[in-house]
């Protein structure tokens, strides 16, 4: 059986679960990391060296890397359907998970940490930089849901597990947004689905 380590508050263990709930795994979860440790153990560190979630054993095939689970058990499960087989509707969706990771986390981690996490924390001249930058990035999202019903087309896709949690992430950290109409309509989608309501419904913390 799947198993998986991690809170189920974090960012990155959401993503992965979104694909095991999506693909409708048998598996078996640990609570791992902050108020939980276990993630500095010798036993976790022996699996996982960077000590973070999540991290899980597929019938003893050990895998880390959030957006790298969300890609395995797409391609290993669903294959022309989560995971796409043509080559280019794969890397088309492929450029929005490493951007999910490269571009837009970034600056949702500054505002996540310095307004729910932390208040107060960080300089407040750190904040508004995140928040311009954060209105690039839901601008290019903006732009890419428009004539689209997922990041990908018609089909939720893998690329879908990993923007889900991070747009859920950004339409409740507490401050005042612009409207966004395709990325209002494109969240609204993803919360009727059963994986976000069992997933994406737990409190900011």
């Amino acid at each position: 059986m799947l198993k998986v380590w991690g809170r189920l508050n974090s960012i990155n263990v959401q993503k992965a679960m979104m694909a095991v709930e999506e693909l409708g795994l048998a598996y078996e979860r640990f609570d791992a990391g902050m108020q939980f440790g276990v993630t500095k153990t010798p036993e976790y560190l022996k699996m996982n060296p960077n000590s973070r979630v999540p991290t899980i054993d597929d019938d003893g095939f050990v895998l880390w890397e959030s957006n790298v689970i969300v890609r395995y058990l797409a391609a290993k499960h669903s294959p022309g359907a989560l995971w796409p087989v043509d080559p280019k509707a794969r890397a088309d969706i492929d450029r929005w998970m490493d951007w999910q990771q490269s571009h837009l986390n970034p600056p949702l981690t500054t505002l996540f940490w310095g307004l729910v996490r932390e208040p107060g924390a960080r300089p407040a001249a750190e904040i508004e930089a995140a928040k311009k930058t954060m209105a690039q990035m839901m601008a290019m999202l903006e732009e890419r849901l428009d004539g689209r019903r997922w990041m990908g087309g018609d089909a939720f896709t893998m690329v879908d597990c990993v923007i889900g949690p991070a747009l859920h992430r950004w339409s409740n950290v507490p401050f005042e947004r612009a409207p966004l109409p395709n990325v209002e309509r494109y969240y609204k989608a993803m919360m009727q689905r059963p994986s976000a309501k069992k997933l994406l419904t737990l409190p900011l913390t």
